[in-house]
């Protein structure tokens, strides 16, 4: 509902509908009768509860990793994990499209940063050979990468980066905030997608998007998680998630461990309402996702499609400059497995009908 009148929503990153799903809501009611409504403290003191380290090994046995922690959303989940294993005088080289948590972990870690340009491994390979030879062996040094881009819905080559991070014994990274719940077996993320585990020292995730919660998470060794519980100040010195938020992403992991139903819907959704906007026209850039960017490419153009959709019932959001360059605009839509295909053709066609009025196909 936007003031008042019934919209369809195509903007959230709801990717499988389980924010509105009553299993998570009862499962979130159950947590907070057995558990209480807040922790009074931060994990390391008197906040971990059972049921926090309840999700963290049903997160690692979905990951397929051996250790998760938790923390209080995917972006403190990045100004955690970066800063707590690089610091001045080591060298993070960061995909240039990387999301802005990770751009901000990046600056508060102190270490030099050296953007490589989008999804190039032969750019990045020979920055890695270039600081090798002038630092030697004598730095840490870390790749951090997107696993899906947001704005674009591409998918990082991490076949391609973990071939890098293995030839020159440099970290690899991947937040897969946009993959969690959409790519890989059972929706398990790009890591699984690519059949990398092992290759991909770090990964973190969310479980705002796709497991329809609010949280973030960091999956690895053991070794990295015991770290990170004594050195990453978010852990530290903010209280954790609370019970109800906990209690809802377990019923998360469970749903998404017992059937792949929700995945394959989204799938499904994605392919018909992308294949109908190629077919009236409209350019989806590069996406390999659910995520649709409908490039548009004047700011006031993409300003005046997205208000002439709200004004017949479509709530999807213009992206424009500083998000993303200039000349770059466009509509983001986000499909969902609670999505109907009669919602998706409506949209469809309503953006067919108002693109050509705007002179768009």
């Amino acid at each position: 509902m936007v003031n008042g009148k019934k919209m369809l929503n195509l903007c959230s990153n709801n990717y499988l509908g389980l924010a509105n799903d009553v299993r998570l809501k009862d499962a979130a009611i159950e947590a907070v009768k057995k558990w209480g409504a807040g922790l009074g403290a931060v994990r390391t003191i008197a906040g971990t509860q059972t049921i926090h380290l309840d999700l963290e090994k049903k997160l690692a046995r979905f990951k397929e990793t051996e250790d998760v922690v938790i923390l209080q959303s995917g972006f403190n989940a990045n100004l955690a994990v970066i800063p707590a294993l690089v610091g001045d005088g080591d060298v993070i080289f960061s995909d240039e499209l990387n999301h802005a948590s990770i751009i901000d972990g990046c600056r508060l870690s102190g270490a030099r940063i050296v953007r490589y340009p989008h999804c190039d491994t032969g750019a990045l390979e020979k920055l890695v050979v270039e600081w090798k030879e002038k630092s030697g062996q004598g730095r840490h040094a870390l790749i951090i990468t997107d696993g899906v881009f947001s704005m674009d819905g591409d998918i990082a080559p991490i076949d391609q980066l973990a071939a890098v991070s293995e030839k020159y014994g440099v970290a690899l990274m991947v937040d897969d905030a946009h993959g969690e719940g959409v790519l890989g077996h059972h929706g398990r993320g790009v890591v699984n997608h690519f059949g990398m585990e092992g290759k991909v020292d770090i990964e973190v995730g969310t479980l705002s998007k796709a497991f329809g919660v609010v949280g973030g998470f960091i999956a690895g060794p053991s070794e990295l998680c015991t770290w990170l519980r004594q050195r990453a100040r978010p852990f530290l010195f903010s209280t954790g998630l609370s019970t109800a938020d906990v209690g809802a992403a377990i019923e998360s992991v469970r749903i998404l461990e017992s059937s792949d139903e929700l995945v394959k819907k989204l799938w499904d959704n994605s392919r018909y309402f992308q294949e109908k906007l190629k077919g009236y026209g409209y350019n989806l850039g590069k996406t390999q996702t659910p995520i649709t960017p409908i490039m548009v490419g004047n700011e006031m153009k993409a300003k005046e499609l997205s208000f002439k959709l709200i004004e017949k019932g479509i709530f999807i959001q213009a992206i424009v400059f500083p998000t993303v360059p200039r000349g770059k605009a466009r509509l983001r839509a986000m499909i969902s497995a609670s999505h109907t295909k009669e919602d998706l053709t409506f949209a469809a066609h309503t953006l067919k009908d108002i693109g050509s009025e705007l002179g768009l196909l």
